[in-house]
């Protein structure tokens, strides 16, 4: 791939991931959740302050055609009819939880009581 395939393909998720917590959000401007332009360092999705107060997270965007990750999420998906939850754990480091980013938003929209 080259580096402006990579670089529209990570373009595309950031703006899916934007889209998708203007949806959960209702209450939110388009101006309030904005996909970082590419190359610029920080955060993906840049929060205005009241999105910060409905979604208090730091997010990166990362669109890889390979992750082993998907393997393991969607093994843990056939486990059952449970919603799927991945836990991680790398030497010397955090362990990690992962959802899907709809299940996480609907539970952040729960948490902040937030109607549509």
């Amino acid at each position: 791939m080259t580096p402006q395939g990579a670089k529209a393909k990570g373009r595309r998720l950031q703006q899916l991931v934007r889209d998708l917590i203007l949806k959960y959000f209702p209450s939110l401007e388009r101006d309030d959740v904005r996909s970082t332009a590419m190359g610029q360092s920080g955060e993906d999705i840049q929060l205005s302050p009241a999105a910060r107060k409905l979604v208090p997270y730091q997010i990166e965007c990362k669109n890889k055609a390979r992750s082993q990750m998907h393997t393991w999420y969607e093994q843990a998906a056939t486990h059952g009819n449970h919603e799927p939850l991945l836990v991680v754990k790398q030497d010397n480091g955090p362990i990690l939880a992962a959802i899907s980013l709809e299940h996480f938003l609907t539970l952040l929209k729960k948490n902040n009581n937030e109607n549509s």
